[in-house]
């Protein structure tokens, strides 16, 4: 592989520039002027400038008088700034009476204050009710904010990416300290990879647990306009009702549902979009290889390889959702259909998901019932941009010498095995068919009674059903055919799985003047049952029938085709 280098001085001397400026900043953020004397000049050719500071100093406190420690004290407009220590006392120098001091704390309403005439100004910070009182989802349950001691991120739908989403994970992708989300892949299959806090295990996965309404699912269970809020357990505390499960932490998704007493309301988005390659590699081009500057030998073609296998790719996503309630029942329906090209042509994912889910009350809001559905369709072709080391297309394709020919005069695909490793990225792509196909419900029922105010019993049922039938056929002039002496591969494989849940808590909360007591017991259970069955066969007469008579393949009659059973029950 041949890359042109070249030097480009302006370009350094740009980027130089711009890490200065950056640096410049840095510091700048990190200046305090506290440490500056009572009186700063400025000398301007022959004029002097004097600028008088005043000292304020005081003590943060809340409603109860108790000191506030690392509360933010700043002079407005500026970043001259000090925290409290653990007294609640602070000292600022700002740069006269006409200045405005901005006093703020998490959980507290931040407040603005004028100096005036005062050196000594004490502040006492309010509760924010709101953000203290926000509900966050952690484990079986839900908690106050201000409840929470253990790490824990919450963001609401207001909150979430607005763009070409993929999945579930690009929805806060930047919005929760700790989480890394990264699609490095150009494969259109290809899920968001996601570390919460780096990689911890060793051997073991390093992939968050992620739960949908409070079922194991993934990323790609629901439609991301059908998503309420992600909850992320980051740490042991938070994340321990979930045993070994949560140890890579646990990412919680909370679908849409009804509100009672709504009127119904029916709502469309949809958005398109195209895709291609921001930037390509600059390499050596036919003239370059006639010259003489590299080992490749003209062939005497001009192949432009990676234009040969992409394209710029097109994307339309539709979403349909319908809400509303009366006092007793809410409704909520979603349907979402999505198609997207991948940028190395014949690669795609088309996928419909749909969701259904009704909540009913009765004996005067002590039982409530809750039914829940989820279906998704995905196909995908059987072309695998995503594949690594020797048959990733994209690497073909940038390593290819540019004088050699797609085809060769008779139609076939022009190869060159005596470079190892060293294969046709177009043929890669054209001679082998096929596709993917994925489908899965899930139902889940829940029956919520609560006999007095506070006092919850919660049984939940749940099933989760998937089936899978992944079927493709190398043709005669694949590469690895050619290279094997066989004419032609086929397979099919299929694949079931079934989850069952059963889940039984009970939980009690009430409150006391200002003492609020929480507690929780439950059971859970869990039951998983997958089957799987795979056939190939090779070497057909021609390539007609592709995968869809394996029989006739001449390895069966030989006894060389294969096939394997498996049965696996998990408790």
């Amino acid at each position: 592989m041949y890359m042109k280098t070249h030097e480009n001085r302006a370009l350094f001397s740009k980027t130089l520039l711009r890490a200065t400026a950056c640096l410049f900043f840095t510091a700048g953020v990190g200046y305090s002027p506290a440490f500056a004397l009572p009186e700063m000049t400025e000398v301007m050719g022959t004029e002097i400038v004097q600028q008088q500071t005043v000292a304020i100093s005081g003590i943060v406190k809340d409603k109860s008088g108790d000191p506030i420690v690392g509360a933010n004290i700043l002079e407005k407009g500026t970043s001259n700034g000090v925290v409290t220590n653990l007294s609640g006392q602070y000292n600022l120098r700002v740069k006269g009476p006409k200045s405005m001091l901005v006093v703020s704390y998490i959980g507290y309403k931040s407040q603005e204050i004028a100096i005036g005439s005062s050196r000594k100004i004490d502040v006492i910070l309010e509760e924010d009710a709101e953000l203290i009182d926000e509900i966050v989802v952690i484990g079986y349950g839900t908690q106050r904010k201000g409840d929470v001691t253990s790490a824990v991120s919450s963001v609401k739908a207001e909150d979430f990416t607005i763009g070409k989403i993929g999945d579930a994970a690009e929805l806060i992708k930047g919005k929760v300290a700790g989480l890394t989300i990264a699609k490095g892949s150009g494969d259109p299959n290809a899920e968001s990879t996601i570390r919460l806090r780096g990689v911890i295990s060793l051997e073991g996965g390093s992939t968050p647990l992620v739960l949908v309404d409070g079922i194991e699912g993934n990323l790609g269970t629901v439609a991301p306009e059908n998503i309420a809020s992600i909850d992320v357990l980051k740490d042991a505390s938070a994340a321990a009702i979930y045993g070994t499960r949560g140890a890579n932490g646990v990412i919680l998704i909370t679908t849409k549902s009804g509100k009672r007493e709504s009127r119904a309301t029916a709502s469309y988005s949809g958005y398109a979009s195209f895709s291609k390659f921001g930037k390509k590699l600059d390499f050596m081009g036919p003239e370059d290889i006639r010259q003489g500057l590299t080992n490749f030998t003209d062939k005497g073609y001009d192949t432009d390889w990676l234009d040969a296998v992409s394209r710029t790719a097109f994307t339309h996503n539709h979403n349909f959702n319908i809400t509303g309630g009366s006092k007793s029942t809410t409704y909520s329906a979603d349907f979402n259909y999505r198609k997207e090209e991948g940028v190395i042509i014949d690669t795609f994912n088309e996928e419909m998901k749909m969701s259904f889910d009704v909540s009913h009350w009765m004996l005067n809001d002590m039982l409530k019932v809750n039914f829940n559905m989820l279906k998704g369709l995905h196909k995908n072709s059987a072309t695998n941009a995503s594949n690594g080391g020797d048959t990733n297309i994209y690497r073909q394709a940038i390593m290819r010498n540019p004088t050699e020919p797609i085809r060769n005069d008779d139609g076939t695909y022009y190869e060159n095995f005596q470079v190892n490793y060293y294969y046709n990225p177009v043929g890669m792509v054209k001679e082998r068919t096929g596709n993917y196909t994925n489908e899965w419900t899930r139902m889940t029922g829940n029956l919520t009674f609560e006999p007095i105010k506070g006092w919850q019993t919660n049984l939940m049922l749940a099933t989760r059903r998937t089936n899978a039938h992944d079927k493709g056929y190398y043709t005669s002039q694949y590469f690895s055919q050619k290279m094997e002496n066989h004419t032609g591969y086929a397979y099919h494989s299929f694949a079931e799985s079934r989850t069952d849940n059963l889940e039984i808590t009970s939980k009690y909360n009430a409150t006391w003047g200002e003492h609020r007591f929480d507690g929780l017991a439950g059971y859970s259970y869990q039951y998983n049952v997958n089957e799987g069955f795979n056939a190939n066969n090779y070497d057909f007469q021609n390539d007609f029938f592709e995968y869809n008579k394996l029989g006739i393949g001449a390895a069966l009659k030989e006894g060389k085709a294969g096939w394997v059973a498996i049965r696996t029950t998990i408790n």
